[in-house]
């Protein structure tokens, strides 16, 4: 009876790891409309840049904090190409990027996915600001599930 539990448990626990969730690696194959109404892709990004994808929702506080509490830091993002996603009208998008002073940030690139949450499914994405760094080589350095203070984010950036 013991070695059957035992040999029971050991398939659930195989079983658990095999559906533990991971994040990929690479930059997602986003296709977004932005602010610009361009369609941008990974394949517009400059090369040989780190990069940093938010995921975001224009009317949510968690992201509205996030880009608040990164402005008084916004030059030392000047070197990170920042690619602001989200699922909401661009509309919603331009209004953001209006309020929050972006444009005068042209590292900063914002737009909407529109209704093919490609990037949400991406990173099965639960919660909204969701931060996602990348190297130079657009490897996968961190990642924030939740939002984060800025000063994580300009301790991950300068760890690439």
């Amino acid at each position: 009876m013991k070695r059957l539990i035992f040999l029971l448990s050991i398939v659930v626990a195989g079983f658990s790891c095999t559906q533990a969730q991971t994040v990929p690696t690479t930059i997602p194959p986003y296709k977004i409309l932005t602010t610009n109404d361009q369609t941008v892709t990974p394949a517009d990004l400059t090369k040989n840049k780190p990069v940093m994808i938010i995921y975001f929702a224009p009317d949510c506080p968690h992201c509205q904090k996030l880009i608040n509490d990164m402005k008084p830091y916004m030059k030392s993002f000047k070197d990170i190409q920042v690619v602001m996603i989200t699922f909401s009208d661009i509309r919603m998008v331009k209004s953001f990027q209006k309020d929050y002073g972006l444009t005068a940030w042209p590292n900063f690139i914002l737009g909407t996915e529109g209704y093919t949450y490609t990037v949400q499914r991406f990173y099965q994405l639960k919660h909204t600001p969701f931060v996602a760094i990348y190297n130079k080589g657009g490897k996968l350095v961190q990642t924030f599930e939740k939002q984060p203070e800025a000063s994580d984010l300009l301790a991950a950036i300068k760890k690439i």
